[in-house]
């Protein structure tokens, strides 16, 4: 006898097995699309994943409970991902070396500058307190920017959406922004990304170019610690 589809469903949804399947994928389409365009900055896999694993969600009745329990295996992959980047640091460190100055420059102009300009922003808009609060570590990885949410009181899960906002949107938008202001340097420009969108504007940095790649990963390290400093900071100056 021919089992019920339906009933196939119901028990294949929930097993981690098929949510981890579903995962990559998407993924790997999302990714052979990005290929296939020369890795067009709009064809971004993240953002393409994102849009996609969703509808899928939604179009199943699938709660995001039920999927992280397979997705959780990717999710357990982004610490060694980000050991990783230790290796191409070290393959390239003396050319990191040589711009130690201006990168730690560079990291307190712009950290400053990404948290003191959202709340500004914010206050001008008239959004709450507690979004403000929320917004204020978007430009660092998500599980850092979720620990200073969560120590200021606010809500991490916004602070994560912002964070995933953040980081697909500076992936967009850097190779046009750099191209027409003319930046050809790709420590600068990796720097930059990885600076302003996290691991997303550095998994972008690694595909556009390899010193661009280690660029961004320092700049994201190193915002994260300085960002945890200052954003307390920036928050009683700037919200009292």
């Amino acid at each position: 006898m021919t089992p019920n589809p339906f009933s196939l469903w119901v028990y294949l949804s929930q097993t981690p097995l098929l949510w981890l399947t579903v995962t990559l994928l998407v993924y790997a389409s999302a990714d052979a699309l990005s290929q296939a365009t020369g890795r067009h900055p709009f064809a971004n896999p993240v953002f393409h994943s994102m849009w996609m694993l969703a509808a899928f969600l939604l179009l199943t009745g699938t709660s995001y409970n039920t999927y992280f329990g397979g997705a959780q295996f990717v999710h357990f992959l982004l610490g060694p991902a980000t050991v990783a980047l230790a290796v191409p640091l070290y393959e390239n460190r003396k050319t990191v070396a040589l711009a130690i100055l201006p990168m730690l420059v560079a990291l307190v102009v712009g950290c400053a500058t990404a948290i003191v300009s959202v709340v500004l922003l914010a206050k001008a808009f008239g959004l709450p307190r507690d979004i403000t609060l929320a917004l204020a570590p978007k430009s660092v990885t998500a599980a850092v920017a979720m620990g200073i949410s969560e120590s200021q009181g606010a809500d991490a899960s916004l602070t994560a959406v912002a964070v995933i906002l953040t980081g697909i949107m500076g992936a967009i938008i850097v190779t046009p922004l750099m191209n027409r202001m003319g930046i050809t340097d790709y420590r600068a420009r990796g720097f930059a990304v990885g600076l302003a969108s996290h691991g997303i504007g550095t998994a972008r940095a690694f595909q556009v170019d390899a010193v661009a790649g280690v660029f961004a990963g320092i700049a994201m390290s190193l915002n994260a610690l300085v960002t945890s400093l200052l954003v307390p900071i920036a928050v009683t100056l700037l919200l009292r």
